[in-house]
């Protein structure tokens, strides 16, 4: 629902010339061929330099069209049809390999995030913190959806978000002006204070914290 085809991540591809795994890389803006496109945001290329089809290659290029280049083996996500593509150096694609692992870790922080900001609608009537938290700990969330959950946190008035925040390093130091705020006001509320020596929340009469034993 919130995500784009990602099912290539978990392709695994072996040249059938050297049988070597290929790499997954970005795909050319325009095919050199006829200009319309891949059809696919990456392609997966055999980047070994030993593979018979590069070393080979160069040789074929300099006799057929006179000039420098050669072939990497190529083939497409979900596909088992094998094609070769010139290359017109030894580094090309090396600088376009895709960190699967990465982007699997991307991909599932934006699923999250989208379901964090459709629970914010019900969040407050659910008194359910962990949507609002997830938005305001995350520093990849677009700013418009954690401000959304800021304001959440103030109808909320829960204890127990001060201590995330407080360990948090905000990027945005509006959100931390925010925060800062709105926690003075939870505790407020709720007849706290923390303690400036130990951080432990205490009540906001107390002279002496109860956690750490220093006067007040």
């Amino acid at each position: 629902m919130f995500t784009r085809d990602f099912s290539y991540l978990d392709e695994v591809h072996i040249c059938p010339r050297c049988q070597t795994a290929m790499s997954c890389c970005e795909a050319p803006p325009v095919h050199v061929g006829d200009g319309l496109g891949w059809g696919s945001e990456v392609l997966f290329i055999c980047l070994n330099n030993e593979c018979p089809v590069f070393k080979n290659g160069w040789q074929h290029i300099e006799l057929q069209y006179g000039h420098r280049g050669s072939y990497r083996c190529m083939q497409l996500p979900g596909s088992k049809e094998q094609n070769v593509m010139m290359v017109a150096s030894e580094y090309a694609f090396t600088g376009s390999i895709i960190d699967t692992e990465a982007v699997k870790m991307q991909n599932t922080r934006y699923v999250k995030e989208q379901e964090a900001v459709i629970a914010l609608d019900t969040c407050v009537e659910g008194h359910n913190l962990e949507p609002i938290m997830t938005l305001i700990l995350d520093e990849s969330a677009r700013l418009v959806n954690r401000q959304k959950a800021v304001a959440c946190l103030r109808q909320l008035n829960d204890l127990s978000c001060i201590d995330p925040i407080r360990n948090h390093t905000f990027r945005d130091t509006s959100l931390t002006q925010e925060c800062g705020m709105i926690i003075s006001e939870i505790l407020k509320a709720h007849f706290k204070k923390e303690c400036p020596h130990c951080a432990e929340l205490i009540k906001a009469q107390a002279q002496k914290c109860m956690h750490c034993k220093a006067d007040l």
